[in-house]
């Protein structure tokens, strides 16, 4: 029974959450795996909703089928050689980087491959997950681009990830345009809408509704082989491209399996080597010794490189999670510009520009605050702070998770960069060494900054077991990537016995005691009976698990998918 109740879609809640973000959900049939009977060796276990036939195609079926066959052994190493080198750095080693490859940092005479002219200006690029009302305003917000994404603003459930590929697949055969039947709005695309650039998931993750050979798929694969099969003929006859975000890469040779999978996937539908355009997302530590790499192994896919602060902070942590050396103050106080954070980022763009990429800002967390005028334009002038520095450093553009945020940032690119990017800077001059990026923000560990590591954490827990995951909270909107440093930094806390700034040692008891009076507070925020509704008894215990646990978990995300896959 157990099973069985996991493998479903929890309808009651997840239509609840759903129907303020995308058009309500009908009922999904009880008839799981009927289309993979076509497919020797697929078999889907996720219930089979409305149009869910139109992706699930015997066809994309087969092709995801080929690409998990030809290249999983190969994911599957690279994810051990992860856990080889985390061994390693638990005994004491540190980052450096790779003298193997020294002759390809050293190498002048390369470049990437020219970039296709719908990239060529990507000063504000939207952020968001794949529901029908997000991918309609986010095309509609005025930004030059939006990343759709499968990973870490979107909660991996069967119907999110289906329903966003038939989302987008609408979106290239001009049938995106829905009416709300709750509130009768109208939502359609507007004359010019942003550049569509998908995320996929990272390779560490699987997606438990397809086996193959009895195996389950790669979340990545997945994610990329339906899409890229469905659409990328449509784009590329509307004058645009397949183009991705590639996210959590942690060394040079992931880079070269993606380049791998775009270049067998191009001759499988037909398409030119080089169709594909990617960025890869600079949000691991280990990347970071690795950028020129990962530049030549994709270096006639991919247009640049993008600075993910919150998911490098998370990794800097997991990385030296069992070093006492690296124990991070506050994590409001890790701030852009300062100490690691600004080596990297400055390596980011001096990297980028040398060899012809392009070097994306990362995300402004903050969003609009309602009925607060005073503290709304307080937050609106941190995200204005935020991307003026990312102009002076090089940045050709930068990332925001609202809409109303988009005119905040185009007007600071704009007034600051009025060229469409800034190539032409190559920033030769930077030098960023390896102590460099591994020096800590000077700062303080207090008891609110654990307290709110509480909060936060389990709130966006609980809203991704319902299917939600980009979640405002506090005034922020948080993802996978900031609930990851929550509990990233609670778990090294612990283990090195900090003591606060009040002088309070953070101790198991601690934790325990504070959990309990934190939930009760955001029981008494949200309301008894929202909370009662929610899922809080299973985040909470998945929260403490991960808090407590003896060794560190490297995703939060792999034992919570277990809760809803």
């Amino acid at each position: 029974m157990k099973k069985a109740a996991a493998r479903n879609i929890s309808g009651k809640t997840k239509r609840k959450v759903s129907a303020k973000r995308s058009a309500p959900r009908r009922k999904p049939s009880s008839k799981p795996g009927k289309l993979a009977s076509a497919v020797p060796g697929v078999v889907i276990t996720g219930k089979m909703g409305p149009r869910y036939a139109e992706v699930l195609t015997p066809a994309a079926l087969s092709f995801l089928a080929e690409l998990h066959r030809k290249f999983d052994r190969q994911r599957q190493d690279l994810l051990a050689a992860r856990v080889v080198q985390q061994k390693n750095y638990d005994a004491g080693a540190l980052p450096d980087f790779p003298a193997e490859t020294k002759q390809i940092r050293d190498d002048e005479s390369w470049k990437v491959a020219p970039i296709p002219k719908d990239l060529l200006d990507r000063r504000v690029e939207i952020t968001g997950p794949v529901d029908r009302k997000m991918v309609v305003n986010a095309l509609n917000s005025g930004a030059t681009d939006y990343m759709a994404d499968f990973e870490d603003a979107n909660s991996p459930t069967w119907a999110n990830n289906i329903e966003g590929q038939i989302n987008l697949k609408d979106r290239w055969a001009g049938k995106i345009d829905f009416t709300d039947p709750r509130t009768k709005k109208r939502y359609r695309i507007g004359p010019k809408p942003a550049v569509m650039i998908v995320r996929p998931r990272g390779w560490h993750l699987d997606e438990a509704h397809m086996t193959v050979d009895g195996k389950p798929v790669s979340g990545a694969l997945f994610d990329f082989g339906l899409y890229f099969f469905h659409n990328a003929k449509a784009q590329i006859a509307q004058g645009t491209g397949p183009y991705f975000y590639l996210p959590k890469l942690e060394a040079h040779l992931e880079a070269r399996l993606w380049n791998d999978v775009f270049v067998f996937a191009q001759n499988k539908l037909g398409l030119a080597r080089g169709t594909i355009k990617a960025t890869v997302l600079i949000e691991t530590l280990p990347a970071a010794f690795e950028m020129e790499e990962i530049l030549y192994e994709m270096r006639d896919h991919i247009t640049g490189l993008n600075a993910g602060r919150w998911d490098f902070i998370f990794s800097f942590i997991k990385k030296f999670a069992k070093n006492p050396n690296y124990v991070l103050p506050d994590r409001s106080q890790v701030v852009m510009g300062e100490a690691f954070l600004g080596a990297y980022a400055a390596l980011l763009v001096r990297t980028c520009h040398h060899r012809g990429a392009f070097a994306m800002g990362g995300m402004a967390a903050q969003i609009p605050i309602k009925n607060d005028p005073q503290a709304n334009a307080a937050a609106f002038a941190k995200v204005k702070l935020d991307k003026e520095r990312e102009v002076r450093d090089g940045y050709d553009g930068t990332w925001v998770a609202h809409p109303d945020l988009v005119p905040v940032a185009k007007e600071v690119f704009d007034r600051m960069m009025p060229k469409p990017n800034q190539l032409d800077r190559v920033r030769l001059h930077v030098r960023v060494l390896r102590d460099e990026l591994l020096k800590i923000h000077a700062g303080s560990k207090t008891e609110e900054g654990f307290r709110l590591n509480i909060r936060v954490g389990v709130q966006y827990i609980e809203a991704w077991l319902r299917g939600r995951g980009a979640v405002p909270i506090y005034n922020l909107m948080e993802d996978a990537a900031t609930a990851e440093i929550s509990r990233a930094q609670i778990w090294q806390w612990l283990k090195y016995g900090a003591v606060l700034e009040n002088g309070v040692k953070v101790t198991p008891a601690f934790f325990e005691r504070a959990l309990k009076e934190e939930m009760n507070a955001v029981k008494k925020e949200i309301g008894a009976g929202n909370y009662a509704k929610g899922r809080f008894p299973e985040a909470i215990k998945l929260f403490s698990d991960l808090s407590l646990g003896k060794e560190f978990a490297d995703f939060l995300t792999i034992p919570a998918y277990k809760l809803i896959a």
